[in-house]
């Protein structure tokens, strides 16, 4: 990126640098900050690019095909089943892809500012950790914000109840920017210890079921498959085990929610914790289950291009595709199905596309791992720990139509794009 003064930089590369940084704390504030940062990030960009005439960035197999799938759902929303808010959603997506490419941009151009973004996180991470202990301990935070439901903590999220979400989604960045920006192991490095395994512990007692899943799934991954963190997410995953563990046994009504009220819901065990012979075993919870039979039935009826985009909501209590009371809900609670109801088999090959390209790269990691060598770098590990957590498809998740959902996934691809890209110079 080129500048020809102190004031284009100021607006084309320090303001969006400034907002980007801020975005751990606009996402605590829900998607309205977050939401107008990386749009103002986007609009700033395009300016530039138009400016300077310089549509190098853009230039890329990745942009190409995310530009198909925005054109996909512009047209699905426009002729399937017409509704504003598909339509809003599908037009204003093409934010999402624009961010991506500029903040790869401004990686490229100098990364001194990841310490700034890094340390926002930091500083997110403590003080909701402060807060959600002070919020078990107390049944209220420190702003006198009552919990009502005494299983959950939910801290500066209030009724959100998406603390846990919001920990474990920005945990494996976290994480990754860690060994980037402290490489060595200082008392700085030691407090981040301490941070990271209570970050986890407050995962647990937040009660979000999928968010404990989630950060599992990329603790294993990072063992599994990093070159030198083995050891080091070892260590931090078994103190955190080992914390809940005493957390459980002074107090087990997270440990409840968590496992027991599963087991509960998916009709295994019975309210006396006594394992059921021969009732029907439901997927999740029969919410949860009516959900996706529901979503599968319009499937059936609309395979080409589904029902259209965030229409879930509105065909969930048709008599043909209704299977009881609990068929309803604004989304069918699971990525994958969302996306073969809404989009159909259309939409959903884009995403079969980018979840095989994932698979076929880890494999290839994991196989020259076995042959001593390495693909990806440790941070690269870190970022597609991230990555993995939105891939799985065997896990209840959010709306993926959601601003907020869409923002905190996206804040993955920048850096293992510009990583690639540096390992590949390199090369």
């Amino acid at each position: 990126m080129l500048f020809s003064s102190v004031k284009e930089k100021f607006i084309f590369y320090n303001i969006p640098i400034f907002l980007f940084s801020l975005i751990p704390f606009f996402l605590i504030t829900g998607p309205l900050f977050s939401d107008l940062a990386i749009s103002i990030i986007s609009i700033l960009f395009l300016i530039y690019c138009f400016k300077k005439k310089n549509y190098f960035f853009f230039k890329n197999k990745y942009f190409y095909i995310f530009l198909i799938f925005w054109g996909y759902l512009v047209l699905n929303s426009l002729f399937n089943n017409f509704n504003f808010d598909s339509l809003k959603i599908s037009l204003f997506y093409f934010r999402y892809g624009v961010f991506v490419i500029a903040m790869v941009a401004f990686l490229n151009y100098g990364n001194e500012f990841l310490k700034y973004f890094f340390y926002c996180i930091f500083i997110c991470f403590i003080v909701l950790i402060l807060d959600g202990f002070y919020e078990y301990l107390n049944g209220e935070n420190i702003l006198g914000w009552k919990n009502e439901e005494s299983s959950r903590v939910a801290s500066f999220f209030g009724e959100e109840k998406i603390l846990g979400s919001y920990l474990s989604r920005l945990w494996p960045i976290f994480f990754g920017l860690s060994l980037f920006i402290l490489k060595e192991r200082n008392t700085k490095f030691f407090l981040l210890i301490i941070v990271f395994v209570m970050s986890e512990a407050l995962i647990f007692l937040s009660g979000d079921r999928t968010a404990f899943f989630n950060i599992n799934l990329s603790a294993f991954f990072v063992i599994l498959f990093s070159q030198k963190l083995f050891k080091l997410r070892l260590i931090t995953w078994s103190l955190s085990i080992l914390l809940l563990i005493v957390i459980s046994l002074i107090n087990p009504v997270a440990k409840e929610r968590v496992f027991n009220q599963t087991l509960k819901q998916m009709n295994i065990i019975d309210s006396t914790g006594n394992k059921k012979k021969e009732d029907k075993i439901y997927i999740f919870s029969k919410e949860h289950t009516h959900h996706y039979i529901t979503a599968y039935k319009m499937y059936l009826d609309n395979k080409i291009l589904g029902v259209g985009v965030k229409n879930f909501r509105k065909f969930c209590n048709i008599e043909q595709y209704r299977v009881s009371n609990l068929s309803c809900a604004s989304h069918p609670h699971n990525t994958y199905i969302q996306i073969l109801s809404e989009t159909g088999i259309i939409g959903f090959i884009f995403l079969l596309i980018v979840f095989s390209y994932f698979c076929f790269y880890v494999a290839k990691h994991l196989i020259l791992k076995i042959k001593g060598k390495y693909y990806f770098t440790d941070f690269e590990i870190c970022i597609l720990s991230g990555i993995a957590i939105y891939l799985w498809p065997l896990i209840p998740t959010g709306n993926i139509f959601s601003n907020w959902l869409n923002i905190i996934m996206l804040l993955n691809l920048p850096f293992i794009i510009w990583s690639r890209r540096l390992i590949n110079k390199e090369n």
